[in-house]
């Protein structure tokens, strides 16, 4: 792998255009309200059932402004700092999540991506094999129950959105005032909400807010937990490996892609971070030309859950050890 060749290459999609941000973001809060008050409208009537299909499309549209904040924090959305940085703080009261904050926690987490000294600036914690097999039982309870599916994509996202950031891990060193005047917005928007349209509005966007954090969890996930990933220690570590090598691309039909703004293609947003969304999954597909690229499809993305543990010896994730395997050794 020639990195110098593959950064020239991915440079040539970093151009922003203030035009194609304003519209993506214009669109999206389009899709986002032309869902939301049917929605709405239709619970209000007694029509809960009718309105849950609305209400799916209406949470991918939120994950949809999430990766468009997620741009700006990484100034790769506009073509100046100061307009990604109101979008982004525009965008916070809608996805929960306070923006000056997320920036500088999401830039920590790409400079140590695929550092298994720094797995605590990632989204989902790994555990390697021989902490696993020196831990204690009530550790690896803790473990098992945190990497269930269902414990990590329902109860995660849920805690993780509603609850987790409100005052998110690293406030005090980027600055507590920044979140709570987000939080303040936020509460703004949801008692608009219910001076509107009462307790069904707010039920709307509640489980809105559910089913988003589930499909944002699902992508955190898999973005970087998948069997051939990549993790290494220094002084081994080579970051721009780790940055490609080390993060997925999930292709998941276009639909998909639309609906979560091409963050399924992470390689490449890990590797040149400033390249807009609206560039990155025909950047990814350009790729093809230079070098094969690895696609995860949705077979595989699935099974990737089963995946629990890093094997540093093969480096490659594997599955929880069989009981007969699991008994703890001691320490050293």
């Amino acid at each position: 792998m020639n990195v110098r060749e593959i950064r020239a290459f991915t440079h040539r999609y970093t151009t922003k255009s203030d035009l194609r941000a304003t519209l993506s973001i214009g669109g999206t809060f389009a899709a986002y309200f032309a869902t939301f008050i049917p929605a709405i409208w239709l619970v209000l009537h007694g029509q809960a059932l009718l309105a849950m299909p609305l209400v799916v499309v209406h949470a991918f549209t939120s994950v949809r402004l999430y990766v468009l904040q997620h741009d700006c924090g990484h100034a790769a959305l506009f073509t100046t700092r100061h307009l990604n940085d109101r979008a982004g703080q525009l965008l916070s009261v809608f996805t929960l999540t306070p923006y000056a904050v997320m920036r500088h926690n999401h830039n920590l987490h790409h400079s140590h991506v695929g550092n298994l000294d720094h797995r605590e600036d990632g989204e989902i914690f790994t555990m390697t094999l021989q902490e696993w097999q020196v831990a204690s039982p009530l550790r690896r309870l803790g473990y098992r129950l945190y990497r269930n599916p269902l414990v990590l994509m329902g109860l995660g996202g849920a805690f993780t959105y509603f609850l987790r950031y409100r005052w998110p891990k690293n406030t005090r060193d980027v600055g507590g005032a920044s979140v709570l005047a987000h939080n303040a917005s936020a509460l703004a928007y949801v008692v608009l909400i219910y001076l509107l349209a009462g307790w069904a509005g707010v039920a709307v966007w509640g489980i809105s807010g559910l089913v988003s954090g589930v499909i944002g969890v699902f992508l955190v996930y898999l973005q970087h937990n998948f069997e051939d990933t990549y993790w290494d220690r220094r002084p081994d570590l080579d970051p721009q490996i780790a940055a490609l090598k080390g993060a997925s691309a999930l292709d998941l039909g276009w639909w998909w892609d639309l609906g979560t703004g091409n963050i399924a293609f992470h390689d490449i947003h890990h590797f040149n971070p400033r390249i807009p969304l609206y560039n990155l999954r025909r950047c990814h597909f350009d790729m093809d030309a230079l070098m094969p690229m690895r696609r995860i499809g949705w077979a595989e993305a699935l099974a990737s859950f089963r995946l629990k543990l890093w094997d540093e010896t093969n480096a490659r994730l594997v599955p929880f050890p069989s009981r007969s395997q699991s008994a703890p050794i001691a320490a050293g």
